[in-house]
């Protein structure tokens, strides 16, 4: 077996949205490598405000946040022209067959149910920046396959 390595190595920036300060530090530690840039947002109204500044390469969200839930922040990404085709990753202790469901419904990307395997999201993050980047995920278009 190799030493550790970094699997997000590509010029990138995330910004994960979610109320819990504690899940936010270990994100940082946990995704942050040379290159990616982590911008945070405690709640979907300060999430939503930073994507249409930052113009992320992806987001992370949290499906139970205050002010705007993480469905709500993905559904108006989903209708906002300049984001639409923003890829989004809901993070969240909801792994119900409802929540991933709805996830799915409103437009997000993928999935991932807390705790949190750190070195998995980062691959899924890197994966799903692959698909996008090479236009075989459209990010929303998938939903209406039905």
């Amino acid at each position: 077996m190799s030493g550790w390595t970094y699997v997000l190595t590509s010029p990138l920036t995330i910004l994960l949205v979610d109320d819990d300060p504690i899940f936010r530090e270990f994100a940082m530690v946990n995704l942050g490598s040379p290159g990616v840039a982590i911008h945070a947002a405690a709640d979907g109204v300060e999430g939503l405000s930073l994507a249409r500044a930052l113009r992320p390469d992806v987001l992370l969200v949290d499906a139970e946040m205050p002010k705007l839930d993480g469905f709500a922040v993905t559904r108006q990404v989903r209708s906002d022209a300049l984001l639409a085709r923003l890829p989004i990753i809901m993070v969240t202790g909801r792994d119900d067959i409802g929540s991933i469901d709805k996830a799915f419904e409103v437009g997000a990307t993928s999935f991932t149910a807390k705790p949190v395997n750190w070195r998995l999201l980062s691959y899924q993050i890197k994966f799903v920046m692959r698909a996008t980047i090479s236009g075989s995920c459209t990010c929303h278009d998938h939903v209406k396959m039905a």
